[in-house]
């Protein structure tokens, strides 16, 4: 959590932008963007979603649980969020 208090100080004067698999970072975030590869055999793409809240709530809580859709992975996200929105 630290990591993320630091880097949301240093953003209140400055762009920041940041490449984590940290969920404990990226819960500080103003703009959470989800950078994602796909390979059909033949080709790899990738591509950039912008998320809003409820993307961002269940993108840390894969990031935690490593699933899909784990309730207490969620709720633990949702946990990290409000902390970071008290800590801003």
């Amino acid at each position: 959590m630290e990591i993320g208090r630091r880097l949301a100080r240093l953003a209140r004067n400055a762009q920041v932008i940041v490449v984590t698999h940290l969920p404990q970072v990226a819960a500080f975030a103003d703009q959470h963007l989800l950078v994602e590869k796909s390979d059909d055999g033949t080709v790899t793409s990738s591509g950039v979603t912008a998320l809003d809240r409820e993307g961002r709530v269940r993108e840390l809580s894969r990031m935690l649980a490593g699933l899909e859709d784990s309730e207490l992975g969620r709720a633990h996200a949702e946990e990290l969020l409000a902390m970071a929105a008290d800590e801003r």
